[in-house]
């Protein structure tokens, strides 16, 4: 074995990265490759500990901080849980939520600290790229036994707010190829220099927002992002009617003929874009335009709360809340097909 070699010998037949290791962990590395094993975790720590360590410093200089975030707190009881600690609240996977058909609501607190935010942001964007592949090729029902599957990948809605803070390479997925497993991306920003600055490019920010198909803008400030909408439109003829009236006198025309007149309406047509940038910064409040269905403009008003009570609003999220857990129902029967008689 490699513990009982001659000193003068450890290090031949050893790469040189690895030479200077403690000679147990080489030991071990080798017995597991002997015996054939297989742990996703033990993989894990030998591709770590057969790094550079050089390089291995490198790159694990930017995620340290990020991890030490992510693991104090409050916050590691959502990342790293213990599953052996007296918590009642469930635990649950994406794919879980997806066969429940349930609502998952995630606040990720950008405003106080952006940081966690993107980081926490960007694993579960990674997670549900995961889970797009998947549904894609397995469906919902991929590690069960066949009975009756579903053909259709159900509809997943995901909203994002704000979401310059929360994107990054793992939403860019998502947004290309996320539609054949389900999935339906609705985006909210103020700005496309918000995205541009988020992820560094504006040939990249162009392939976020490239892959959506439809565009609501309501009144912008910056002049980029209303020609956003308006440098994908078509530009139309306008027909101008020009009035050209004219009069002649002429005193000493020995024909009678003292003054003549004109009246003509010149018909002429200019090429202008359908819609200006400057339209688009100046919408009223509860307004907008809408880009849909690859190319069809319209002009739409958004109803507005107001300040009166309405009988029909909840008084508060608490309300809103007892409501939905009156009334919701929820997909835990997902293995049953048709259960109660409804599908």
């Amino acid at each position: 074995s490699l513990l009982d070699e001659d000193p003068k010998e450890k290090e031949k037949g050893i790469p040189r990265h690895l030479q200077g290791r403690d000679r147990r962990a080489l030991a071990l590395v080798r017995l597991y490759r002997e015996q054939d094993l297989r742990d996703r975790i033990a993989d894990g720590l030998i591709r770590a500990f057969e790094m550079d360590p050089v390089y291995f410093g490198k790159i694990s200089a930017a995620l340290l901080p990020q991890l030490e975030r992510l693991t104090t707190g409050r916050l590691v009881e959502i990342v790293a849980p213990d599953y052996d600690a007296p918590d009642p609240r469930p635990i649950f996977d994406w794919l879980g939520v997806v066969r429940q058909r349930a609502v998952v609501y995630m606040a990720f607190d950008a405003l106080t600290d952006p940081a966690v935010a993107a980081t926490v942001g960007s694993a579960a964007f990674s997670d549900l790229a995961a889970l797009a592949g998947r549904l894609y090729k397995h469906g919902t029902d991929g590690d069960l036994p066949d009975l009756d599957r579903r053909d259709t990948p159900p509809r997943i809605a995901l909203h994002a707010d704000e979401f310059e803070a929360l994107i990054g390479q793992e939403f860019v997925p998502i947004l290309n190829r996320g539609g054949g497993a389900g999935f339906q991306v609705t985006a909210y920003s103020q700005t496309l220099s918000d995205v541009e600055a988020r992820v560094g490019s504006r040939a990249r920010a162009g392939q976020i927002t490239g892959n959506f198909n439809t565009l609501i803008m309501l009144r912008v400030k910056e002049l980029a992002t209303a020609q956003l909408l308006t440098s994908q439109l078509p530009e139309v003829e306008v027909v101008t009617l020009t009035l050209v009236s004219g009069a002649n006198d002429n005193a000493a025309n020995q024909e009678g003929v003292h003054f003549t007149s004109t009246n003509q309406d010149r018909l002429s047509s200019t090429t202008v874009p359908l819609l200006a940038a400057a339209e688009v910064m100046a919408l009223p409040k509860g307004q907008a335009f809408a880009l849909v269905d690859g190319g069809r403009l319209w002009k739409i008003r958004i109803p507005l709360p107001v300040a009166d009570d309405d009988p029909r609003l909840p008084a508060d999220l608490r309300a809103l809340t007892r409501e939905m857990a009156r009334a919701y129902r929820t997909g835990e029967g997902w293995w049953i097909v048709n259960p109660g008689g409804r599908d």
